[in-house]
């Protein structure tokens, strides 16, 4: 009887729980039953962040690219992509009746009869300004940070694709309103095309669709810059998070913080509030500036015409420097060989030095891996000045991009401070070359003289101020002990020491490869201050450089019935 019971019930239809949840709570039940994403969810809910001003530089470059989307997309309904010739009859009297193409003319319906279309283009125009400057910023901490060691090379390599991606999306973007000023760039770009070694012909007739300045370019900046290179940089930006996720954020380092941990708070709800607020105030300040301050005003410019040439044009500062490099190139490097021109006054500068400072820029953990023999992880932070020689590295290279930018507008500084032309380009030539080594010889003194520094503070407190007099009158100053969260911060590091190779039973190759390593890393480490031992600072407590009667004074300075004169006639007591 009980197993009869048993089938039946085996075979009878079994009634689904209902589940009582609706709204949200429902839809989102209803999700991860066909879909499996509350594990994943939920595990990034509960990922935990360190907290630091300096992290929010690369947060200011995501909501700049956000901004840069929603504008990009507003501008893509009236835009035409056009070079087709039209006359223009739209508000703006003073170019009424004035031949120009259709992609100038529809930029000018944005701005002056599209209700908001002029906020809009200076939206998106300062957005990518500060798009630009915020990578260049956050990769700037974490250069000196230490951020891009191991595990973490990858992302670096991604930062500086989306840097250089940046750069030229900027440049196609200004591009598009085939004004005057933005015209003399296209013009100029396909002078630097046609410098490349025999095939630069070839390059810049396949881009252009023939001669300069053809129909077909406008259309195809427009759309590598709205399909193409948006896309490559939105696949680069998930990957960057996604990596950001799986190796964990760093952190500055702390009591607590180890590689092995990570002590913050968690993105959900602490992290989301902070990211939607900051968010906010992105864009509430982008949409400031660009109400208050004008960019671009491609009306005054007037359309491109190939036969005109705008007076004191200028590229957007982040283009600047490769513009300053082509102005520092003596004109003696073209020569003629094997039957074509050699442009080496032009493609240095223009063409092969975007891949090269990216290249660089890109490869330098591996560098610095290689020169350090440290193949270990790091989730923990340096401190810049416990890493001098990298700092110094790192100030060099910004030197260097300073000087080219700013030679790039050597005819401006020639005309408003009459000055020769000349001599202003020669001083940058100087410079460039100089500069960078001055500005690493000095950042790496200065590093060193801020590790001595911390190092005496470590040792023997901080200065007080308070001078005592001794019984016998003697003077000195009484220094305070420093708390242990600010004492951590000063000794937490590890100053490497050379790791040279045992050249010992090495031969030929291999004996020379380990003698250019050994030299690199003696370079690398030559000068470096070692951290306080905990050895060192108790020394310091019981054998410092004051003697024990000093030591005495100071105890008895705490009582209140410490009474003693100070430098000046003034006295000091316990009792207040």
């Amino acid at each position: 009887m009980s197993t009869a019971a048993s089938a039946r019930d085996s075979h009878a239809p079994t009634t689904q729980r209902q589940d009582p949840k609706g709204g949200l709570a429902g839809v989102s039940n209803w999700i991860d039953e066909r879909s499996g994403a509350a594990k994943g969810v939920r595990f990034l809910m509960k990922k935990v962040f360190p907290d630091h001003w300096s992290f929010m530089l690369g947060e200011v470059a995501l909501y700049s690219f956000i901004i840069l989307l929603i504008t990009g997309t507003f501008l893509t309904f009236w835009f035409v992509p056009s070079m087709g010739h039209t006359t223009y009859n739209g508000s703006y009297v003073p170019l009424q009746g004035i031949q120009m193409s259709e992609a100038f003319a529809s930029t000018l319906d944005i701005s002056f009869d599209i209700r908001g279309g002029l906020l809009i283009r200076q939206l998106h125009h300062w957005a990518a300004l500060l798009f630009v400057v915020s990578i260049m910023m956050h990769m700037f901490r974490v250069f000196f940070t230490g951020a891009f060691r191991k595990p973490r090379e990858i992302n670096w390599v991604i930062g500086t694709l989306l840097f250089m991606l940046a750069i030229i999306e900027g440049f196609m973007g200004y591009s598009l309103p085939d004004d005057l000023l933005s015209g003399t760039g296209i013009r100029a770009m396909q002078g630097f095309i046609l410098s490349t070694p025999i095939v630069g012909t070839y390059i810049s007739y396949g881009l252009f669709g023939g001669g300069f300045p053809g129909e077909m370019i406008i259309p195809r900046f427009y759309s590598l810059h709205i399909l193409l290179i948006p896309a490559i940089m939105v696949a680069l930006l998930a990957a960057h998070l996604i990596l950001l996720v799986v190796h964990k954020h760093t952190q500055y380092p702390g009591p607590g913080r180890t590689d092995k941990n990570v002590v913050g708070f968690p993105l959900m709800p602490v992290y989301m509030a902070k990211a939607g607020g900051f968010f906010f105030i992105v864009f509430g300040i982008t949409a400031l500036i660009s109400s208050l301050v004008g960019i671009n005003a491609i009306w005054a410019y007037g359309p491109y015409e190939p036969t005109q040439v705008t007076a004191g044009s200028q590229p957007d500062w982040y283009m600047g420097f490769a513009d300053g490099a082509l102005r520092l190139l003596p004109g003696f490097l073209e020569f003629v060989a094997l039957g074509h021109t050699w442009s080496m006054n032009i493609f240095p500068g223009s063409i092969a030095l975007l891949p090269i400072f990216f290249g660089m820029i890109a490869i330098y953990p591996w560098i610095e891996n290689w020169v350090t023999g440290d193949k270990r992880e790091h989730h923990v932070l340096d401190r810049p000045r416990n890493a001098p020689t990298r700092t110094a590295i790192g100030v060099g290279f910004a030197v260097f991009y300073a000087v080219l930018m700013f030679a790039a507008g050597n005819d401006i500084m020639a005309i408003k401070l009459h000055m020769s032309i000349n001599d202003i380009t020669y001083l940058f030539r100087f410079l460039v070359i100089f500069g960078p080594i001055i500005a690493f010889w000095v950042t790496k003194r200065i590093c060193l003289s801020l590790q001595r520094h911390d190092r005496d503070l470590v040792l023997h407190g901080r200065e007080s101020g308070r001078i005592v007099r001794t019984p016998e009158g003697r003077f000195f100053e009484a220094h305070e002990e420093l708390d242990e969260f600010t004492r951590w911060r000063l000794v937490g590091y590890e100053a490497q020491a050379p790791s040279n190779i045992d050249t010992s039973g090495l031969e030929g190759k291999e004996l020379k490869k380990a003698k250019r390593r050994n030299r690199w890393t003696n370079f690398y480490f030559r000068d470096r201050i070692a951290p306080v031992t905990p050895a060192e600072l108790e020394a310091a407590h019981h054998h410092g450089d004051h003697d024990e009667l000093e030591a005495a004074v100071l105890e008895d300075a705490k009582s209140d019935e410490f009474v003693g004169e100070l430098h000046g006639g003034s006295k000091e007591t316990g009792q207040r």
